[in-house]
């Protein structure tokens, strides 16, 4: 009985791997190419599996793609966490997750067009301005009214196209993108939050 339990749970972990493979390579895959122009056959190659396996495991190319929409929206959450209690931090985190992300997030932008894709980028949208109210939260005054133009503001000074202009189309280094979106966010204040005595009360 013991061998029989243990064999199941190799197989469990065997099919959980195989899975975990397959949506990966979609999303190395989604990394370099638009998502209409990738094929199970694709697929299949990047992961070192059959077309029929992955159809054995999501049914059909929209349950592969559900599985990957998914996995991405956990990946993405976990790189760009904020820190409650640091600015500077938070926002040296998003830009990490910028550069390693950024281009694969405006490619999914360009494909707003498929409802899946629409779905994935509206559920970027809402965790960008959780990730600020999370990240500045401390700097925003009690007004609700005034909480949501400056959390407006905010997003957009942090918003991925805000380090595309800086990076991609003006050429600055990374330190200088990061800089400035620092400075944007201290404009925004009207305090700087990334000094100890910037807390506004």
């Amino acid at each position: 009985m013991v061998t029989r339990n243990y064999t199941m749970r190799a197989r469990a972990d065997d099919v959980s791997t195989r899975r975990s493979a397959i949506v990966q390579a979609l999303i190395d895959l989604a990394m370099v190419k638009l998502t209409i122009d990738i094929t199970l056959d694709d697929v299949a190659e990047q992961a070192g599996v059959s077309t029929r396996t992955i159809l054995r495991h999501f049914g059909d190319r929209e349950g592969l793609l559900d599985a990957a929409i998914g996995a991405g929206i956990a990946l993405i959450q976990a790189e760009r966490e904020p820190a409650v209690d640091d600015p500077r931090e938070s926002v040296r985190k998003l830009i990490d997750h910028y550069e390693l992300r950024g281009d694969f997030v405006l490619r999914m932008l360009a494909q707003e067009d498929d409802p899946r894709i629409r779905a994935l980028t509206a559920n970027g949208r809402l965790l960008h301005r959780e990730w600020v109210t999370t990240a500045f939260g401390l700097w925003l005054p009690n007004g609700h009214a005034e909480d949501v133009r400056l959390t407006d503001l905010l997003v957009v000074a942090t918003d991925v196209y805000t380090w595309k202009l800086l990076r991609r189309d003006r050429g600055l280094a990374r330190a200088d993108a990061e800089s400035r979106i620092r400075d944007l966010v201290t404009a925004v204040l009207g305090a700087d939050p990334f000094l100890p005595d910037g807390l506004r009360r």
